[in-house]
């Protein structure tokens, strides 16, 4: 993506810093055309020497270690600049009330003479996707059918994140259940696009990628099935990545297609979203399917820290049909990687325009499992019924917006014996060749 490859877009046109002469008030989406207005994050996006954005974890790790900014000061900054972007934004369903409590106790930590224990997050604002489980917090899944509901448990990335010093501002917008590509089909709001309030951000992750590119957190958790953290990163001018599968624990994270679905990290810069990728990966016993393998750590301040990986560049994608923009940015990112050390070999996929219909029967077909526990007795909404398969269908229809129903109807058509083979497993047999 572009937004991997480049700075990120500076507000370069806002005040440095917040002061008491900057007041909230209100706006609406038809009062301003960006967020020009408003003031940004305490921390300015400072550039490195290389002219790659410096990692905005390091630098508050740096401030909050020397005195020159007390982690509350830095909450209270954040918060205020989500208070004011939000009402235009709507990058959140739900902002914690418990975001200077735990930057209180980083400073009493450092107070203390505990400054070299903190963890590599420490004071870092982290934004959720609300399909992500939070203990103290609602996770809807961006979902009527879960409104209010509040998981018993932290999911194991939220853990990780928490144990290494980092502050959930709150739970991020999404489609519904991970299920679209614009934030459009959330159930409780659509998000704006920081740079043009009458676009979108992008999805499913957009209200993730929103808030990292309003600055109203420093990195967030987004999840990927099919596009959702690096298409919205891209829309944003942020960095997003999507993790190996397996890499990061899907405990916790609501299955939208369990084969696919990877917890994922969105930041301003490579750097930041390695280290938050770092803090939250490895091995856990509560998922199965994550993986033991450890990974190497890049040094980032070397001249080529790529050295010697090598890269495929599918033949394909650059195929007639593919526009001369995309095609542009594709060839961008391989003399990057060239000058990072990487060693890039053209290889052929011949199966590569097949991947996008088996996605999407592969992924309903998930779905269409996978969202059958949401029957209003286990979980959230319930409509009135006497009957019980009435009170299932009228908790259902409710409770779930029109794109997920059509996945579910198009997952549990690709599973039925009459179709089973033509559609399900034909797409299973191109995935393993």
């Amino acid at each position: 993506m572009l937004s991997t490859l480049h700075s990120p877009r500076s507000l370069s046109r806002f005040p440095l810093h917040l002061t008491s002469s900057v007041k909230p008030r209100a706006a609406s989406a038809s009062s301003a055309s960006s967020l020009s207005d408003y003031p940004p994050p305490p921390l300015p996006v400072a550039q490195s020497p290389g002219g790659a954005p410096a990692s905005q974890i390091l630098t508050i790790r740096r401030s909050l270690l020397s005195g020159s900014v007390t982690a509350t000061q830095l909450a209270e900054s954040y918060l205020s600049r989500l208070r004011l972007t939000e009402p235009q934004l709507n990058s959140f369903i739900h902002v914690s009330d418990s975001v200077l409590k735990s930057a209180q106790e980083i400073d009493d930590k450092i107070a203390k003479g505990g400054g070299e224990a903190l963890g590599p997050l420490a004071g870092v604002m982290v934004g959720v996707k609300d399909n992500i489980c939070t203990a103290d917090m609602p996770s809807t899944g961006g979902s009527r059918i879960l409104e209010n509901y509040r998981p018993p448990f932290d999911a194991t990335a939220v853990k990780r994140l928490k144990e290494k010093g980092g502050i959930v501002v709150g739970k991020t917008n999404l489609d519904e259940f991970g299920m679209g590509s614009t934030t459009e089909g959330s159930g409780f709001q659509v998000t704006a696009n920081p740079w043009d309030l009458g676009r979108v951000p992008g999805g499913s992750s957009g209200g993730s990628a929103s808030a990292v590119s309003a600055r109203q957190c420093v990195v967030s958790l987004g999840s990927d099935t099919g596009g959702s953290v690096r298409q919205p990163a891209s829309f944003c001018g942020v960095v997003g990545l999507k993790p190996t599968y397996g890499r990061v624990s899907r405990f916790g994270l609501m299955a939208y297609a369990s084969s696919l679905d990877v917890i994922g990290c969105l930041g301003t810069s490579v750097a930041d979203v390695g280290i938050f990728l770092n803090a939250i990966s490895g091995h856990d016993k509560f998922d199965a399917t994550s993986s033991k393998q450890l990974f190497a750590s890049i040094n980032l301040l070397e001249s080529k820290p790529l050295s010697g990986l090598k890269v495929g560049l599918i033949r394909e994608t650059l195929d007639d049909g593919v526009d001369s923009g995309v095609k542009s940015a594709i060839n961008a990112a391989v003399l990057h990687m060239q000058e990072l050390g990487c060693i890039v070999n053209e290889v052929s996929l011949p199966s590569f325009s097949l991947g996008l219909p088996a996605y999407y029967i592969l992924a309903s077909s998930e779905s269409s499992s996978n969202l059958s526990r949401y029957d209003g007795v286990r979980y959230g909404k319930q409509t009135v019924s006497d009957e019980l398969n009435a009170l299932y269908a009228g908790s259902r229809a409710s409770g779930f917006g029109p794109e997920v129903k059509m996945r579910i109807l198009m997952g549990t058509y690709a599973l039925s014996a009459g179709y089973y083979d033509a559609y399900y497993k034909r797409a299973q047999q191109l995935r393993h060749r």
